[in-house]
């Protein structure tokens, strides 16, 4: 089997434009008419001179977030604010995937073979690609960093999707040949990830603090607490970008992001944590860009043995507590989509799943009562986002009145929120968005992960679903995400879209952010 450009469409992969009709997906919400409409002209983020070498600009732009990285190490760190900066801007892959067809497309493979057993991937990378280092990119430093997520030096548990690599071999300079112990379907899809990025195998010593890569941009400084400050590689192999210097500028609340984009001291607000408060950007001074992205937001249910939530009739009336939409109108201005699993709708075996457990106060109070649980201490213990402070006081309610007393507590993130819920699992329940793609596995395939779920019959259907026919896999998936929903594994709030704000003049923005990675070399002002 031969792929030398792509691989066959991702089933289903990209149906936003059909699920968000009427949102303005990418567009302006007015178009301008006069230079003096286009913004961002006379701020920080734009030069007089805007001509650079081979078709770039001599302009910064400066994007707005939330999340800063603990690190900039991806190998050790769990979080999705590191790969958002570093994914595609420094570190490439061997593949991608392209965000409007959902395609697996060539990155730093120009092209690939499949074995007819299905076992073997042999892989052509492209030629005369240097990292940030000025070292020269070869199959030994792709075969060093697939090799190196199986070893100890990768910490993390999406590790664990590699698991299946047998061997590794670099055969010539430019040829890479992996073999697999099983065929897997999750496999080419896992290089587009944080666990295929390319490292240097001279550049590992100081991930933390250190970035080089292959990627359009390198690594500038960072002012911790404020903002981190990449530079165009103008070694770069593939097209230049077109801005010189991205500043990406981190604020503590949702209020301060939204100030920033007001008073022009961003250009791009990169997530919008206040979407109620996107009519302060409407009337044609700012572009909107709504899309979907894979952002499930999970009220994960500490099921250890012991806890209170171990009982799968008390997580039932939590599930039947909870109104989702009234949720989702109150907390996040009714933006998003209601989905009741772990599986977003551009994945090829999304199925509507609202249904296991629709809203119903008085089957949750009476599955609390059957349980004498009513009165039970449970935390509520959420990381310091917007989305899970605004949606943790609504749950906080809801159960309350179905008879639980519920204690929020708001923990610092991320430093804080790994250490006490995703590593010490010390909380009866928590809210967080898993934006990683295809992530149902490795949040739901494990008892050791923090969600505590992981029986032998969700395993077998992962494992059935990676080695069988595309039909197959779509199959055992649809069964696994039913089992993990009617056996309340957890609560799925809603879909988190893609929001965004921007100078009108901004282009390539992405409608839809169904990667781990911000790439920013689209960026550009037309």
């Amino acid at each position: 089997m031969r792929m030398s450009t792509r691989t066959r469409p991702l089933i289903a992969a990209i149906a936003a434009s059909a699920l968000l009709a009427g949102c303005s997906a990418g567009s302006s919400t007015s178009t301008p008419t006069s230079e003096d409409d286009q913004g961002g002209g006379e701020g920080a983020g734009s030069t007089d001179d805007a001509s650079g070498e081979g078709g770039g600009s001599q302009e910064t732009v400066r994007v707005g977030l939330v999340a800063e990285p603990a690190s900039l190490d991806f190998t050790t760190t769990d979080g999705a604010a590191i790969p958002q900066l570093l994914l595609d801007n420094i570190y490439e892959t061997l593949v991608t995937v392209d965000v409007e067809t959902g395609e697996i497309i060539p990155a730093l493979a120009t092209e690939w073979e499949i074995s007819e057993d299905r076992l073997t991937y042999t892989f052509t990378l492209e030629e005369g690609v240097t990292f940030s280092d000025g070292s020269e990119f070869t199959a030994e430093d792709a075969a060093f960093s697939l090799e190196r997520v199986s070893s100890d030096d990768w910490t993390i548990s999406l590790a664990s999707q590699l698991d299946v690599v047998e061997s590794v071999e670099a055969t010539d300079e430019t040829t890479l040949e992996v073999t697999l112990t099983q065929p897997s379907n999750s496999f080419l899809y896992a290089l587009t990830t944080r666990v295929g990025a390319m490292f240097d195998t001279e550049g590992v010593d100081n991930l933390a603090e250190e970035a080089i890569g292959t990627g359009p941009y390198t690594f500038g400084s960072w002012d911790r607490g404020s903002m981190v400050t990449l530079n165009r590689n103008d070694d770069y192999h593939g097209e230049v970008p077109y801005f010189s210097t991205v500043e990406m500028r981190y604020y503590q609340d949702a209020n301060a992001l939204n100030n920033a984009m007001l008073t022009d001291a961003i250009d791009v607000v990169g997530t919008v944590q206040a979407p109620e408060s996107l009519a302060e950007f409407e009337g044609g001074d700012y572009q909107i860009i709504e899309g979907t992205t894979n952002g499930e937001i999970v009220l994960s249910m500490n099921q250890s043995e012991g806890e209170a939530l171990a009982d799968p009739d008390l997580r039932a009336a939590v599930r039947h507590a909870i109104d989702h939409q009234a949720l989702l109108d109150t907390c996040w201005a009714g933006r998003g989509e209601l989905i009741g699993s772990m599986v977003p709708p551009t994945d090829p075996w999304y199925e509507d799943r609202t249904g296991d457990f629709p809203y119903d106060m008085e089957e949750a109070q009476r599955l609390i009562a059957e349980a004498g649980a009513e009165g039970t201490e449970l935390r509520l213990r959420i990381p310091s986002l917007p989305y899970a402070v605004s949606c943790g006081t609504v749950v906080e309610s809801m159960l309350e009145d179905a008879g639980l007393s519920v204690t929020i507590d708001q923990l610092e993130f991320p430093a804080a929120w790994l250490e006490t819920v995703f590593t010490n699992k010390d909380f009866d329940m928590s809210i967080v968005s898993h934006v990683e793609p295809r992530d149902m596995a490795n949040v739901f395939g494990s008892p050791d992960y923090y969600t505590t779920y992981g029986t032998e019959e969700v395993q077998a259907l992962f494992a059935e679903a990676d080695a069988g026919t595309e039909e197959e896999q779509v199959a055992a998936m649809q069964e696994a995400a039913a089992l993990i929903s009617e056996d309340a594994a957890a609560d799925f709030l809603f879909l988190l879209p893609n929001l965004m704000v921007s100078d009108p003049d901004i282009t390539g923005l992405p409608t839809n952010a169904i990667k781990e990675s911000f790439d920013l070399s689209k960026l550009a002002r037309g």
